[in-house]
């Protein structure tokens, strides 16, 4: 499925600069968890906004659909 090729793509382009950020905050005295637990929330929230722009434009568009359906699985 070429969304989920693209997703992946996107993922991997993020993932040394994803850890980079989270070894920093690590190195700054935040425990993995609690860094882990903070990007996650901070993901989270950014997908609200984006989703909540996306709906007031009036479409929603089918990879937020995806991801959000994706996420309790």
């Amino acid at each position: 499925m070429a969304d989920m090729k693209h997703n992946l793509t996107c993922r991997q382009s993020l993932a040394s600069a994803f850890q980079a950020l989270s070894d920093e905050a690590v190195k700054a005295g935040w425990s993995e968890g609690d860094v882990a637990l903070a990007l996650a929330e901070l993901a989270e929230e950014r997908v609200i906004e984006v989703t909540a722009k996306v709906i007031m434009e009036g479409s929603v568009h089918p990879q937020l659909i995806a991801a959000g359906g994706g996420r309790n699985s």
